[in-house]
C-alpha cells in the first residue's frame, strides 16, 4: 500500500488503516514560494518528515486595498481572474506530476472570508458586516466567484483535495451570530460544496489562529472528508474524540502548534504525541491545531510522525 492508499482508508469504515497517518504544515522560506524551487522543497519537506500526503502551502495572498474604507467601497472589489493566482497553479501543477502516484496532494484554500480581511483588515471588514453587511457582501460574492474559478482550475490540474480553511464564527468575531450566518457562511459553503462534489480528500479546518471559538457545534454541516479544529474553546478545551463525535468524521490534530512540537527537546515531543495518541479517537490523523512556525526543528515533526506510524494501543 501506498500512502495514497493509507490515508485514503481511514475514510472507508470499512478498513482499518495500517498505521496512524500524520502530518504538519509550515510556511518555506519565500525563496521557496513559487516555482521549482518551491515544488522541490514541499518534496524536500514530505520526503524528510515522511508525512503521509503533501500539503501544498497557499502563498498567493489578497494585495492590501487602502481605498476599501467604507462599506459601499466593497461594491469596487476586483475581481482577480486567473492570471492573478497562476504562480500558485504552477506549483499545484508540479506538485500534482511528481507526486500523485505515491500520495494525496491537497492545497491550503483560504475562505472568502480570510481573503476580504487580507484586503482590507480585519477592523475593517468587522466594522463594514456590522454597518452595512449587504454592501460587504456584494464583495464577497466577487472574491467568491474569482476564488471558485481558481478552484476548478486546481481540479482540472488533478489535486486530489483542498485544506478549506474558515474563520468568522469565533467566539468574539461578531455581537450579532446572525452576521457570520449572512456575510460568511453562504460564501464558504459555495467553495465547500463545489470542492466536496469534485475532490476525493478534503479537511475542514476550524481556523482559531486569532480568535478561539465558544463552540464548534455550528460548524458540523460544513463539508470536508475530515476536520481539523483547535482544542482551546472559551469554556474550556475539548478533546480530538468529542471533535470526531460531533462531527461525524476523523480528526486532524491533538497537538499545540506553539507548543513542544515547535520548542521541545525530542524527549518532550515523544511524550506529548505518545499522550494523544492514547487518547485519540480510532480514525485520526496525528498533526496540529493550525500551521507550526516556520522554523519549527523538522527532525521533531519527523519524530511525532515516526511515532504515529508506530504506535499501537495497548
Amino acid at each position: 500500500m501506498n500512502k495514497r492508499d493509507i490515508v485514503l482508508d481511514l475514510l472507508n469504515p470499512s478498513c482499518k488503516p495500517a498505521y496512524i497517518p500524520a502530518a504538519f504544515f509550515l510556511h518555506f522560506d519565500p525563496v521557496y514560494h513559487h516555482g521549482q524551487a518551491a515544488v522541490d522543497k514541499h518534496l524536500e519537506y514530505f520526503h524528510y518528515t515522511d508525512m503521509d500526503f503533501i500539503k501544498i502551502q497557499y502563498e498567493r495572498t489578497y494585495p492590501h486595498l487602502p481605498e476599501i474604507q467604507r462599506p459601499e467601497d466593497w461594491l469596487k472589489m476586483p475581481f482577480y481572474k486567473l492570471d492573478f493566482y497562476e504562480e500558485q497553479l504552477k506549483v499545484v501543477e508540479g506538485l500534482v506530476k511528481a507526486a500523485k502516484p505515491e500520495a494525496l496532494v491537497i492545497l491550503t484554500l483560504y475562505s472568502p472570508f480570510m481573503c476580504a480581511n487580507q484586503t482590507a483588515g480585519e477592523q475593517i471588514v468587522n466594522e463594514h458586516i456590522q454597518r452595512d453587511p449587504e454592501k460587504v457582501k456584494a464583495g464577497m460574492q466577487i472574491i467568491t466567484e474569482s476564488l471558485m474559478a481558481f478552484v476548478k482550475e486546481c481540479i482540472r490540474l488533478g489535486l486530489d483535495g483542498f485544506y478549506t480553511s474558515t474563520q468568522g464564527g469565533e467566539a468574539e468575531r461578531f455581537p450579532d451570530s446572525s452576521l457570520f450566518q449572512q456575510c460568511v457562511r453562504p460564501y464558504d459553503l459555495a467553495l465547500m460544496e463545489e470542492i466536496n462534489r469534485s475532490c476525493i480528500f478534503n479537511i475542514l479546518h476550524v481556523c482559531d489562529y486569532h480568535l478561539p471559538y465558544r463552540d464548534l457545534a455550528p460548524l458540523v454541516d460544513y463539508p470536508g472528508q475530515v476536520v481539523s479544529a483547535g482544542l482551546e474553546l472559551t469554556g474550556g478545551k475539548t478533546s480530538p474524540k468529542e471533535v470526531a463525535r460531533l462531527f461525524g468524521r476523523p480528526f486532524m490534530g491533538g497537538l499545540d502548534r506553539l507548543g513542544v512540537i515547535a520548542r521541545g527537546s525530542q524527549v518532550e515531543v515523544k511524550q506529548a504525541a505518545e499522550a494523544v495518541l492514547k487518547e485519540a479517537p480510532e480514525r485520526f490523523i496525528l498533526g496540529a491545531d493550525c500551521t507550526v512556525p516556520s522554523d519549527t526543528p523538522w527532525y521533531n515533526l519527523k519524530l511525532a510522525i515516526s511515532i504515529a506510524h508506530a504506535y499501537q494501543s495497548s
